[in-house]
């Protein structure tokens, strides 16, 4: 709606409907002179996958000014032991939440230019560390924003931005798809506005971020649509 032409990633054989509702959602609100939406399927948790991605994006677009590093992944178990952990389960999320970012980063910034912008997801739970027993979720969060912060002091002479945005519990698919009907029922009670956010609350940072002429003067920083939690962070 604000003019971006928009290529994103998603997993094949589990997120397809996800990826066709997104194009179709981008095609219906797309303003005139705006390219084509992609939809790419991929894994980003390795580099050559990355990679892949930009290649094909400028090969489509012949540019790249701004790059949102989004992937997830959340276990919804309770782990109240590092040994319940698994090294398995613990380079999965790693590898998608942290390593994706340096990936995509790495790659993109070959092709981006004096006023673009880099806007990394992180989390809430970066801050208030709740609950701890989601122990390598969180930690990846908190390594998000430690990047970011990094990241933005390393492209600042080269007049890249680089920005979080960190939701608090917000309504997406992943949610539905993964809590059981208790946690369903009190998502967002623990946040003053005793409430979970929705997704069209959480874009505007993202938009704003990603505004060169809105936010020139941002950077290294992280919006927190959250619901009211106090993080002073």
């Amino acid at each position: 709606m604000e003019g971006a032409t928009v290529a994103f990633t998603y997993v094949k054989g589990v997120e397809d409907i996800d990826a066709n509702d997104t194009l179709r959602i981008i095609n219906e609100s797309k303003v005139k002179g705006s390219g084509d939406p992609i939809a790419i399927p991929t894994d980003l948790r390795y580099s050559a996958n990355c990679k892949d991605v930009v290649d094909e994006v400028i090969a489509k677009y012949g540019r790249i000014d701004v790059l949102v590093n989004n992937p997830a992944v959340q276990y919804y178990v309770y782990s109240y032991s590092l040994e319940e952990v698994t090294e398995e389960r613990l380079e999965r999320v790693f590898r998608t939440n942290i390593f994706s970012y340096f990936f995509m980063t790495r790659h993109a910034l070959e092709h981006m230019k004096e006023g673009s912008a880099i806007i990394n997801t992180t989390s809430v739970l970066a801050y208030t560390a709740t609950p701890p027993s989601w122990l390598e979720y969180i930690s990846t969060k908190g390594a998000i924003v430690s990047f970011t912060r990094a990241l933005a002091l390393h492209l600042v002479g080269k007049k890249i931005r680089v920005n979080g945005v960190a939701p608090g519990p917000i309504w997406t698919p992943l949610q539905a798809a993964a809590l059981n009907d208790q946690d369903i029922a009190t998502l967002g009670s623990t946040v003053p506005m005793d409430r979970a956010g929705q997704p069209y609350e959480v874009a505007p940072s993202y938009v704003f971020l990603a505004s060169e002429h809105d936010s020139s003067y941002f950077t290294g920083q992280v919006l927190h649509p959250n619901g009211g939690v106090i993080v002073n962070g």
